[in-house]
């Protein structure tokens, strides 16, 4: 336990001064994957329900140095923790008869979305509801936790890494995310100020310490960085442009702010990007890893870190050759595929599955034999399984 608690510290602490000068790029060292940082996604979302008390605790308990929670607002402006505002998918809320009449149907981000909404429900009335599976069809053993966890606020999650922190003798990071805020902000409930609130009177505004803010909207992170010297993550969609770029009229695209002039652009703001896997390493229209991207070098001599997203065991999620057997939702080979990863440079694993994760940084001379799938299968997947 003290070796991993020293290489997190370390991990956490040098975010200081991220975007103070340009890392090298990746070819010119030999990366420390010991240093790699591996992040519970919305906890350990392969083993338990998403943003969940028992995810996020089990998350850190395999190794993950940072969790995620994704933060949208509630009716009386209390940061809560779900995926998305629309809950309909993540807590038992339609088998609750006293809020049937609010579902509803709104345009979030310039999309139709039919459901129950967190800004229509008080703090009170969501603790009322559970958290369940998200993704049932896939990862069914899941349910069984259906029904057992409330839904979290911001401020229950910092004090849950306090605690684990205190347990398992490290620094355990929290990485929140602002779902949606030029939406949220058009209605009177922004995320940001919040956010900054909670973040000071927890006594975490400071460069070297656990918490570093993600979004997909570069809007939201200025404001961010106005009011807070954490570090920020400048996330990156595959396709379109980010929603407030959108609205602002701004022809901006992801794959534009991932050349070097905009990877230049962002790192005058944040200290991480984080794209999807498939930025750094594409897909072969047959499924296939394709050549790796430059991303990953460019994004380390513009100085930022680069972290990737989501890591997932399941055949489906998985380029064809590491796939194993004909089941899709059977878990294939996802250790070469962070290696491919680590052996680009990565900063960060966004991840599921954290043990996974820690396991492949800890190797050390493991050969990286491609294995042939034994035989595929129907790629063809419920509307869930392409989330």
């Amino acid at each position: 336990m003290r070796k991993i608690a020293a290489t997190t510290l370390a991990i956490i602490t040098p975010l200081a001064g991220a975007g103070a000068s340009a890392a090298p790029a990746a070819a010119e060292v030999t990366p420390d994957r010991s240093q790699v940082v591996v992040i519970g996604h919305r906890g350990a979302a392969g083993h338990r329900p998403e943003h969940t008390q028992g995810g996020y605790e089990l998350a850190v308990a395999m190794g993950a140095d940072w969790i995620e929670p994704d933060l949208v607002p509630t009716k009386d402006h209390v940061l809560v923790v779900r995926h998305e505002n629309e809950i309909s998918g993540t807590t038992d809320v339609s088998l609750h008869p006293e809020f049937a009449a609010r579902k509803t149907t709104k345009v979030v981000d310039g999309r139709n979305v039919t459901g129950w909404f967190t800004e229509d429900f008080t703090l009170a009335e969501l603790k009322t509801l559970r958290a369940v599976e998200r993704l049932p069809a896939i990862r069914q053993r899941n349910t069984v936790y259906n029904g057992y966890y409330q839904v979290l606020t911001f401020q229950e999650v910092l004090d849950l890494a306090k605690r684990l922190s205190r347990q398992y003798g490290r620094q355990v990071g929290v990485f929140p995310e602002t779902k949606h805020p030029t939406y949220f902000r058009s209605i009177g409930l922004p995320l940001e100020e919040p956010l900054i609130e909670t973040v000071k009177r927890n006594g975490l505004n400071r460069p070297g310490g656990p918490v570093v803010v993600q979004s997909f909207e570069p809007s939201s992170l200025k404001r961010v960085a106005k009011d807070l010297r954490v570090p920020l993550w400048q996330a990156l969609g595959t396709t379109g442009q980010p929603y407030d770029l959108t609205a602002a009229g701004d022809p901006t695209t992801y794959a534009d702010m991932m050349k070097p002039e905009g990877l230049a652009k962002i790192a005058q703001y944040a200290q991480w990007i984080g794209p999807d896997k498939s930025s750094a390493i594409p897909l072969n229209p047959d499924g296939s890893s394709g050549t790796p991207t430059t991303l990953v070098s460019d994004a380390h001599k513009a100085g930022l870190k680069i972290g990737v997203y989501t890591f997932r065991s399941e055949n489906q999620y998985l380029p064809l050759q590491l796939r194993r057997g004909q089941v899709a939702t059977d878990h294939g080979d996802a250790l070469a595929e962070y290696r491919a990863h680590l052996d680009l440079g990565v900063d960060a694993f966004v991840t599921d599955y954290p043990d996974a994760a820690v396991l492949a940084r800890g190797e050390r001379g493991k050969p990286h034999k491609q294995v042939q799938p034994e035989q595929q299968f129907d790629n063809g997947l419920p509307e869930e399984g392409r989330q």
